[in-house]
């Protein structure tokens, strides 16, 4: 049954919604004559005011008696008692006419069953001004005026609303539509947002996804995404304020990310999907408009990257010969999960001739040793995100996570000597008292995450380097996706 406590009220008896362009609404003309006079019947025209004619119809020319009474099929027929709908049936189905209008033997002549049309209501070109004209009071941010002669585009760049790229308007009519992509009331607080600590709702996350090009089915991952940067574990704000070339990466994994269109194949860490492009930069846009983290001011990159536009892609879980991320990070497998890390751009490993595991894994551990510095070691984590060919080497092995990131470890082992300030001529090191220790990892344990991802030509994988870890830097952060 519809909810009709904030609809315009009805009359009680039978009443039809109907609209000249259905066909099938023209059909049942002769039963509403029929009807007209054997109960008390009210029709409603959607569009021609002057249809059916007879009986003469009431138009609903702003739809609101449509909107409020969710009226998705016309004809619709409802039963009215003290003003509270107890029956309805769309289409045209003599049974269900007779036993909502009480009267039989409807339609004599006519086809037992016809489906009817869409109602105007529903209409992709009409539902989001309705949305706004009967709805726009959930939003609360604040409406900006723009002179006829002024170009939106130019003014949010003059404003300072954009990444460098250009984004979208974001209209009352694209915010609420976007809002229908989560069951979150759009007033509640999703996070914290640094460096300014400003408190942002559902509907300022919604008009981030907006202006950055998201479809609805995209705001939970975003909403996600939000709450878990602004965690003290993750520390955007210290990932804004580093000097170093470092911001959120998004990896996502779920059969959620293959209902949403996400890349996980060819070109996964490039441009070229919706999905993939604007969740990560709906993110960006959190953190530069409401967070106030923008380049030159607390935003201190020397150099930053591409990515810092936004950087999302999916793993390809549902194929992995060894689970995804999330999955080794505590989600429950089949749950949709996105883990953020602080990262730089993406490096390419080129390995075509390995077709052992060893020797794939020394070719892994040597191009891990060069991250950041290859002296450098423990303070900083790494993503390798391997190709299916690569995988593929380890997987005929009988090698699984755990067995590639030992195996890869191994090589990853170096002695103190060769690592401390000064060794080989180079001044860049860990501490002299390092020296004596036989054996120092590169990583911090749990500071190589595995994904699978990217073509399945190609003997390729790519390494995203991180920044400082743990207390002194940031955490990677997992938080399963919240509808």
């Amino acid at each position: 049954m519809a909810d009709t406590a904030l609809a315009p009220s009805l009359p009680d008896g039978v009443v039809v919604i109907v609209k000249h362009e259905c066909e099938t609404c023209k059909m049942i003309v002769p039963v509403l004559r029929d009807l007209d006079g054997r109960v008390a019947l009210t029709v409603f025209t959607q569009d021609d005011p002057e249809f059916p004619g007879d009986p003469v119809a009431v138009h609903d020319e702003d739809l609101a008696i449509s909107w409020h009474h969710e009226i998705e099929t016309v004809p619709t027929v409802l039963r009215i008692i003290d003003g509270v709908e107890v029956d309805r049936t769309v289409g045209w189905y003599r049974p269900d006419w007779e036993r909502v209008t009480g009267i039989v033997d409807l339609g004599a002549g006519l086809p037992d069953m016809r489906p009817g049309c869409g109602s105007l209501s529903v209409d992709p070109d009409l539902v989001d001004a309705l949305r706004v004209r009967f709805g726009a009071s959930v939003l609360a941010s604040r409406r900006i005026d723009i002179a006829d002669a002024e170009d939106e585009m130019e003014m949010m760049f003059n404003r300072g609303w954009t990444d460098g790229l250009p984004v979208v308007p974001p209209t009352e009519e694209r915010v609420m539509r976007m809002l229908t992509g989560t069951s979150r009331p759009p007033s509640d607080v999703v996070a914290t947002v640094p460096p300014d600590l400003v408190d942002i709702t559902v509907e300022k996350v919604a008009i981030a996804a907006v202006m950055a090009g998201c479809k609805p089915e995209y705001l939970p991952w975003v909403l996600t995404a939000v709450e878990a940067a602004c965690t003290d574990e993750f520390n955007i704000h210290g990932i804004l304020a580093t000097t170093m070339p470092v911001g959120p990466v998004m990896i996502c994994s779920g059969p959620g990310t293959r209902k949403i269109g996400m890349n996980s194949g060819g070109n996964v860490l490039g441009q070229g999907n919706r999905a993939n492009s604007t969740i990560g930069r709906a993110l960006q846009l959190v953190i530069r408009n409401f967070g106030g983290g923008r380049p030159g001011e607390v935003d201190r990159a020397a150099h930053g990257n591409p990515g810092k536009v936004g950087f999302c892609f999916a793993e390809n879980d549902a194929e992995s010969p060894y689970g995804s991320i999330a999955v080794e990070r505590g989600i429950e497998p089949g749950i949709d999960a996105l883990t953020l890390f602080p990262g730089e751009g993406p490096r390419c490993v080129v390995d075509q001739m390995s077709r052992e595991p060893d020797s794939l894994a020394r070719t892994l551990a040597a191009c891990l040793q060069t991250m950041n510095h290859p002296k450098l070691v423990m303070g900083f984590d790494a993503i390798l995100v391997m190709g299916p060919e690569h995988a593929r080497v380890f997987a005929d092995a009988g090698w699984g996570r755990e067995e590639i990131l030992a195996g890869i470890g191994e090589h990853l082992l170096r002695p103190g000597s060769e690592l401390v300030r000064g060794a080989d001529g180079i001044a860049e090191g860990i501490p002299e008292g390092f020296a004596e220790v036989p054996a120092v990892a590169k990583f911090r344990p749990g500071g190589l995450l595995l994904a699978y991802a990217g073509g399945g030509a190609g003997l390729f994988s790519a390494i995203i380097g991180g920044w400082a870890n743990g207390a002194i830097g940031s955490t990677p952060v997992t938080r399963a996706v919240q509808y």
